[in-house]
């Protein structure tokens, strides 16, 4: 068997009049992330990662942020798409560890239907996702409140 390890991270602003979505759920909060998809800085970590441990790349080019295509999309296609690419090479999730870096909402109440929605998404146990959440105590643009970023590592595995 063949593993490889992936490491991706992704950061986006937060603003007034969008909605906020973390993990493929849509989270209640004043202000969501300003981005081409729904801006999805979980999702776009783990997608990230994906790539990167399969050498395809970054989620940038294969879901431009300049296509119509992308234009609002929905970042559980994403994930699901970047599934299918890494297994053109005959690679599949082993697990995820990520950590999303934010001051408010709290994230950890919401932790396990992201788990399972993305685990839906990806077709894998919920157990092979592992989602943290911390602060920056009130430092730099997370502490601010100015946005929220994420970080995701990945094992793949090819037989």
């Amino acid at each position: 068997m063949k593993i490889r390890v992936g490491f991706g991270y992704d950061v986006h602003q937060l603003v007034e009049n969008r909605d906020l979505w973390m993990g493929g759920i849509k989270l209640e909060h004043s202000k969501g992330l300003l981005g081409h998809s729904d801006a999805d800085v979980l999702i776009h970590a783990i997608c990230d990662a994906l790539l990167g441990a399969a050498n395809m790349r970054d989620i940038g080019y294969h879901f431009p942020d300049t296509s119509a295509e992308t234009d609002g999309m929905d970042s559980k296609i994403i994930l699901k798409k970047t599934i299918e690419l890494i297994a053109t090479k005959g690679y599949r999730l082993g697990n995820i560890d990520a950590t999303i870096c934010a001051e408010r909402p709290k994230m950890n109440p919401h932790i396990p239907a992201m788990k399972e929605c993305m685990a839906a998404v990806i077709g894998c146990d919920a157990d092979d996702i592992s989602i943290k959440a911390t602060t920056t105590e009130r430092l730099g643009f997370t502490g601010r409140e100015e946005g929220i970023s994420a970080y995701a590592t990945v094992l793949i595995e090819r037989d």
